[in-house]
């Protein structure tokens, strides 16, 4: 196996793995707000987006849920392109439906 098919199967592991971790956070909502993000997004996400929404997956439900809500302001090292995507994606109404 090369380096690229070696680090193709990384980052399609990667993918598999923030898809279970975005519909499996603890809280109802988050898991849609998330859950439903990674299945329309995660596909077209590259190396250094899919690093970016990792990182927001370590952070507590309730704070993420407030910044992505707008009820307080994310921190200046979260507030990423990955992050404006999925604050958008919340506010045209696709994160929170019944699935």
């Amino acid at each position: 196996m090369n380096e690229t098919d070696q680090n193709s199967r990384e980052v399609e592991l990667r993918r598999r793995r923030l898809k279970f971790r975005a519909w499996h956070r603890g809280t109802r909502e988050m898991d849609f707000i998330l859950g439903r993000f990674a299945d329309a997004a995660l596909a077209d996400l590259d190396e250094p987006a899919i690093a970016a929404l990792e990182a927001l997956m370590e952070v507590p439900d309730p704070d993420l849920f407030a910044w992505v809500t707008g009820q307080s302001p994310a921190p200046a090292h979260y507030d990423t392109p990955v992050f404006r995507r999925l604050c958008d994606f919340h506010r045209h109404g696709r994160g929170v439906s019944a699935r």
